[in-house]
């Protein structure tokens, strides 16, 4: 299986660095679109629902959280994901847009492996991070294959090539048809630093060679310290 994001238009190449991030990834979700965790034994049939345009409406945010307006890091590449309450201990690697307009998936050969959209904000910086890995490989469970058992309140560590290990809380887990996948909510810019980790969910679709439903927890970032 491998992660892929559906694009209309293709979101920029890198991610805003000052003002006027809110106004380019408003933009970039309707480019990002439906995150699609592919399955095993082949590409996803079929489109996947487009964002309509957002610009005259106003941004919908993730799951409230707390006030966290005075912690907020510099922009530095993730290393490391650690969630241990499922088990995960695992390095991470850059996606990016291909050819196709759609994120490349973290390789399918590595079942210890998640993907971290470069062109968005890093970790810990102002925004939401986006964070995808496989639920399964074709030989056998991969990464994030127990993301849904994580619960309100979850801890969640990513250590950051500049040294710090930036800690979040994790305010929700929950699937979605990839019918009905809320863009907006999972994509937009966020006034805090916030996290999407993201996999596949539901039953799987033989005749589409797909999963029904993706599963994301939210997160925000709680503290920060040197490793």
């Amino acid at each position: 299986m491998a992660a892929q994001l559906s694009s209309g238009t293709n979101p920029p190449a890198s991610a805003p660095r000052s003002v006027g991030r809110s106004m380019l990834w408003a933009i970039a979700s309707i480019g990002l679109g439906v995150v699609v965790i592919l399955n095993s034994s082949g590409p996803s049939a079929g489109g996947v629902p487009q964002l309509p345009p957002v610009v005259a409406a106003p941004p919908t945010y993730g799951p409230p959280a707390p006030p966290v307006a005075s912690l907020v890091l510099p922009r530095s590449a993730p290393k490391r994901l650690s969630i241990p309450q499922i088990g995960v201990d695992a390095p991470f690697t850059t996606l990016s847009i291909g050819a196709s307009g759609r994120l490349d998936a973290p390789p399918a050969n590595n079942s210890n492996l998640v993907g971290w959209f470069v062109g968005g904000v890093s970790p810990g910086e102002r925004g939401a991070a986006i964070v995808a890995g496989h639920v399964d490989t074709k030989t056998g469970p991969a990464v994030f294959l127990q993301l849904s058992k994580l619960k309100a309140g979850s801890k969640v560590a990513i250590t950051r090539e500049d040294g710090m290990v930036a800690s979040f809380v994790v305010d929700s887990v929950e699937s979605f048809s990839k019918a009905r996948f809320p863009n907006q909510r999972v994509y937009a810019d966020t006034p805090s630093p916030q996290l999407r980790l993201i996999t596949c969910g539901g039953s799987y679709d033989r005749k589409k060679k797909d999963y029904t439903e993706n599963v994301v927890a939210f997160a925000h970032l709680d503290s920060a310290q040197h490793a």
